[in-house]
């Protein structure tokens, strides 16, 4: 019997959209506002959905307990209150879209959650805008 469970995260970041690659008016005509050169932030909303069998012991997916001190030791204290851009070794060579944040997430908690478990992140960048990862089939 799988079950999903969901842990949601609330973060604060602040980054720019630039690709180095391409000239300032460039950047500036693909990003509009978020090319700001003196970066801007985002309130990110993350949802986590872990997807498994029910343990016969313990009744659980997954402790939740457990996963929320990996989301907040992997992600948050990673992430939360910080410039991506400047801040992060992952965003040092790419670009902090909210597509990009999702996979990177996703990724980190990939490797730190059994391989049995399947993994699902939603990133609210804004109320209106999120991304989920991976995509829905």
């Amino acid at each position: 019997m799988r079950v999903s469970v969901f842990r949601k995260e609330h973060f604060n970041a602040a980054h720019r959209l630039h690709n180095p690659s391409l000239s300032d008016s460039e950047n500036k005509e693909l990003f509009g506002k978020c090319n700001n050169p003196n970066y801007h932030g985002h309130n990110y909303e993350l949802v986590v959905r872990v997807t498994g069998e029910i343990d016969p012991v313990s009744g659980y997916v997954i402790d939740m307990k457990v996963l929320s001190k990996i989301i907040n030791e992997k992600i948050l204290h990673k992430f939360d209150h910080k410039n991506l851009n400047l801040d992060t070794q992952e965003f040092k060579n790419l670009n902090p879209t909210a597509e990009n944040i999702a996979v990177v997430i996703y990724q980190i908690l990939s490797d730190e959650l059994d391989k049995h478990y399947n993994i699902k992140v939603w990133l609210y960048e804004t109320e209106r805008n999120f991304v989920e990862y991976p995509a829905a089939d």
